[in-house]
């Protein structure tokens, strides 16, 4: 899984080795040298995302992401782009729950320019209605064709929003569209004012530059904008939950049944922090590749399934989920294929993983994170992330440590903590008998971050 591969970039200690400095109005600055070609990785992380959202006003984060590109006194509107793309780069963003983060690839002596306009953008921002209505309008429609259109989304919404019952988590970073509908100009100036600022961001860069460059760039782009209080990120408590769920959606447009289930777990953050290094073993195990316990059940001996597999991410402020997806064959039903899951799932948490299972799954798991080590924008988005969530540098760059330490016992008792079925949502999502047509292309529904 793609989540996995990023987390496991994070095991590059030997080759990530990054240096960090704080400006003196609190931004941190992050590099990790690459000089393999004379181009840079430039992100800016800040610690807001759509968790942080004050309730009736969802999609603001996201929503603002948008507007960043609408202009400052210096950049018209959607000039920002264009001028990257003048010099030869790429640029874009995404918002998640923990964080949004702006990003440019470019070649090494451009830099300081894409550090000048993000710079200028941190502080300057300027929204009319003129701008922000119809960039409104842009959300509410890709509202529309990434999930209101999309039959997996929607389930994949539906479910979270049954396993997070308080949470923030629960809800779509895109926003729901009746709160999307009403944001305002006010609404996202006032985000941008609340978090928007140096000692609320991170700076990391990858690539063809050392901090004895980078560091006075910094101070001179960055260095001079004032920063302010930003409010402590309050997160409710989930409650304790007592029965499992179920969320089916039959849709004419669904293309392939599949089925997913999430339960609550924790990340490296929460309480039982030291269960999310043996539960990123034990999704290896059972559900990464062709090679995992899942696949070779379900799709190769039982012949029930097309594709299973299993997801973990530990890289979040809060709870986390560990999932479970599967697609069935042509004529299978959905009761029986969530039968054989379950069963290989009981299976597993009865008998344990064995010495031989964990060392592979280990091997590949570090294997994965020294074939990551090439990627510029890998080394930047891993880093930032951590950081993002609160995590430190010392902590990505000991996750090699932490995976080499884990036991047999230590998988086994994780998996059997966090495998509560009365923390669980299980979805269908269901094509109706009859239905007519090809339908859309079904990926499983397995909880990753929506991103612009």
């Amino acid at each position: 899984m793609m989540v996995l591969v990023l987390l496991a970039a994070s095991a590059r200690a030997a080759v990530f080795n990054p240096e960090t400095t704080t400006l003196s109005n609190g931004m941190q600055v992050v590099l990790v040298e690459n000089h393999r070609a004379p181009v840079v990785t430039h992100m800016v992380w800040y610690k807001a995302g759509a968790a942080d959202e004050v309730p009736g006003t969802s999609g603001i984060a996201h929503f603002l992401e948008h507007l960043m590109f609408k202009g400052t006194k210096d950049i018209g509107p959607g000039e920002f782009s264009k001028i990257v793309a003048r010099n030869g780069g790429q640029d874009n963003a995404f918002t998640t729950w923990d964080y949004t983060a702006y990003f440019q690839n470019i070649a090494r002596d451009r830099l300081g320019m894409v550090m000048e306009m993000e710079a200028d953008r941190m502080q300057n921002l300027q929204l009319t209605d003129k701008v922000v209505l119809p960039e409104r309008d842009v959300i509410i429609e890709e509202r529309r064709m990434r999930t209101d259109n999309n039959p997996s989304a929607l389930l994949g919404e539906q479910m979270r929003n049954a396993l997070f019952m308080q949470h923030p988590y629960g809800r779509p970073i895109i926003g729901w569209l009746h709160e999307m509908q009403q944001l305002t100009t006010q609404d996202a100036m006032a985000w941008y004012k609340k978090w928007y600022t140096p000692n609320n961001a991170i700076l990391v860069v990858a690539g063809d530059i050392t901090m004895a460059e980078l560091k006075p760039m910094a101070e001179k782009y960055y260095g001079g904008i004032k920063g302010h209080d930003v409010p402590k990120r309050v997160r409710v408590k989930e409650p304790t939950q007592h029965a499992p769920r179920k969320v089916t959606l039959t849709d004419a447009r669904v293309g392939q049944s599949s089925m997913s289930r999430y339960y609550l777990a924790p990340s490296y953050n929460t309480e039982h922090a030291d269960e999310a290094a043996p539960l990123e073993v034990f999704s290896e195990i059972l559900g990464s590749g062709t090679t995992s316990r899942l696949y070779k059940t379900l799709v190769v001996d039982q012949k029930l399934a097309t594709t299973a597999g299993s997801f973990y991410d530990p890289v979040a402020m809060d709870l986390s989920t560990f999932g479970f997806y599967a697609v069935p064959r042509d004529g299978v039903e959905m009761a029986d294929l969530e039968a054989a899951l379950d069963d290989e799932i009981a299976k597993t948490l009865k008998e344990g993983i064995t010495q031989k299972e964990l060392d592979e799954a280990r091997q590949r798991l570090l294997d994965s994170a020294v074939f990551a080590r090439d990627s510029l924008s890998g080394a930047a988005r891993t880093l930032g992330e951590a950081l993002a969530v609160g995590l430190s540098v010392d902590q990505v760059e000991n996750w090699p440590d932490r995976i080499n330490a884990v036991t047999v016992e230590q998988v086994n008792d994780a998996a059997r903590a966090v495998l509560d079925d009365k923390r669980s949502v299980t979805g269908w999502l269901l094509r109706p008998k009859g239905a007519k047509g090809p339908g859309m292309p079904t990926a499983p529904v397995t909880g990753e971050m929506e991103t612009h």
